[in-house]
């Protein structure tokens, strides 16, 4: 199949939920860890149509969702306290509340705060202001990095000063052996995400079948890739078997992007990282490294942290580990919606609230 609705038709996703009907017997919780395969899993009905004893679990899969309330807090801090600096950014980051303010409520204040739709955007925001200092707030996981490792290659070849970057990368590898770890809800297998792992290759989950025999299926992100990712998994389950396994294989391989790979190696190392909900998880995140230390905007500026303040009665930590759903957050639907977002899981696109409010009939 070579279309996406070709990856939509209703007989023959109605076809795979009778297979997996048909083999599934025992009870199996199972965890997405990718807000595109949340949103499409609530779209689509998905949740609702599989057999009871199957439990889908919405891990920590959105970026903007996991950076924690102090790396939201120092940011909006730093934008009050710096009128010579333009800090550059994502537009979900734009709307997430910190304890008292959000990027966005800052720069109607008068700010000079930019949405960036690539990583690369900075780079000419610093050619045409070079006499002001330009911050990257970077945040999301392999499949952004190797983007803002470029763009810091690029400035250092075409010699920009001004340019650097609070890097709040997040691995995706590390997160999911912190929730196997920690123990707090029972996972018997892994949807793993199409794009990252075409980063990083299948093979970086080797460990969830050697350390932790848990099943792992790594699929696309259309309703008939998760439909079929789903029933690999079940029927491993049902097997007793745990495997790695690529659904998604037109786009995935075991050794991933060897290119991007290189590129976050030279520019990244791997550091401890805070995690919104879940703490810190040791190696999970990525740091500049000494060779391009000049583009670290942590070390530049000595970026104090924020406070880790959570909004109150906001269970987005607890949503984020698959502890609850958002419907039990007594916030969901009330004082947190799209339009007026409590917690960083209603802002984003890829947030767990955002889907579940959006899906709502469906889900």
């Amino acid at each position: 199949m070579k279309y996406i609705d070709e990856f939509r038709q209703k007989k023959q996703a109605q076809g795979i939920l009778d297979k997996i009907r048909e083999i599934s017997k025992k009870p199996a919780s199972i965890m997405e860890i990718c807000g595109t395969h949340t949103h499409s899993i609530s779209k689509y009905g998905i949740r609702q149509a599989l057999p009871k004893n199957i439990r889908l679990i919405s891990g920590p899969g959105c970026p903007v969702c996991v950076t924690s309330a102090s790396d939201i807090n120092r940011i909006i801090d730093f934008s009050k306290s710096r009128n010579d600096v333009i800090i550059a950014t994502f537009g979900d980051m734009m709307r997430v509340p910190g304890s008292s303010s959000s990027l966005q409520e800052e720069r109607a204040r008068g700010g000079d705060i930019r949405v960036v739709y690539s990583p690369l955007n900075s780079l000419d925001i610093a050619k045409t202001n070079p006499s002001k200092e330009v911050v990257l707030y970077a945040v999301g996981f392999e499949t952004t990095a190797p983007t803002v490792a470029a763009t810091i290659l690029a400035a250092k070849e075409e010699g920009i000063k001004n340019l650097s970057v609070l890097s709040l990368h997040k691995l995706t590898p590390p997160a999911m052996k912190a929730l196997l770890d920690s123990g707090e809800v029972e996972i018997n297998g892994f949807i793993a995400p199409g794009h990252v792992t075409a980063i990083i290759g299948a093979n970086a989950y080797r460990f969830l079948s050697t350390d932790y025999r848990s099943p792992c299926v790594v699929a696309g992100f259309e309703p008939l890739d998760a439909l079929m990712g789903l029933y690999m998994l079940v029927k491993q389950v049902e097997e007793s078997r745990c495997d790695i396994e690529i659904e998604y294989k037109r786009v995935v391989s075991w050794d991933g992007n060897i290119e991007a790979q290189r590129i976050i190696a030279e520019v990244f190392e791997p550091a401890d990282s805070l995690w919104r909900g879940i703490g810190l998880i040791p190696g999970s995140g990525l740091k500049i490294n000494s060779a391009y230390g000049g583009f670290d905007a942590e070390a530049r500026f000595s970026i104090p942290r924020g406070a880790e303040d959570e909004p109150k009665g906001c269970k987005c930590g607890s949503v984020l580990k698959g502890i609850i759903t958002p419907e039990d957050c007594p916030l969901f639907g009330r004082t947190c919606t799209p339009e007026k977002p409590v917690g960083p899981c209603m802002v984003s696109s890829e947030g767990t609230c955002a889907a579940f409010f959006k899906y709502r009939k469906a889900s």
